[in-house]
């Protein structure tokens, strides 16, 4: 019997490359309720440079997607203008139970150091339903500071990552 290793989890800023396999992605209809399909989020992030799509890669294949959005998305939550705002994040539901967003949430801090040295704060912000998004983003170091917002799906709990 052979041990089979899991496949490398690593972040890199999105390149056209990978928007087949964006395009060709699958959210359960809970999730849809809570995040974009990378395909959308993408078309927001051509119009808008304060926008950074986030690729996640499995192997070297495309696995979910996140965005980083400055000081625009970030300035409805937190006064921070070092902060970067952590939005659209979704890991494609055909691949998912593999550790893979809580692997991904622990290389955010490396990476926003790397990419975005003048950021010393991530925010994001995740429904109040949404409780297995919540799981993995405190798992990963986000905590809960008390502050809530409003969103299309309810109240939202405002999550920090000190980088």
């Amino acid at each position: 019997m052979s041990i089979v290793e899991k496949e490398a989890v690593t972040l890199v800023p999105y390149k056209p490359e990978y928007k087949e396999r964006l395009s060709n992605y699958s959210l359960s209809v809970e999730q849809q309720r809570y995040t974009a399909f990378p395909v959308d989020a993408l078309q927001l992030c051509e119009s808008e440079p304060d926008r950074h799509p986030i690729v996640i890669l499995y192997g070297n294949q495309p696995a979910g997607f996140f965005v980083l959005h400055g000081w625009e998305g970030v300035k409805a939550f937190s006064e921070n203008k070092k902060a970067i705002l952590l939005r659209a994040y979704s890991i494609n539901a055909e691949i998912q139970g593999k550790g893979i967003a809580s692997q991904s949430i622990r290389l955010l801090n490396p990476f926003v150091k790397e990419h975005f040295s003048e950021v010393n704060e991530v925010i994001l912000a995740v429904n109040h339903g949404n409780i297995v998004a919540q799981s993995v983003y405190k798992k990963g170091g986000f905590v809960d500071k008390g502050i809530r917002a409003m969103g299309r799906e309810g109240e939202m709990f405002i999550y920090h990552l000190d980088v």
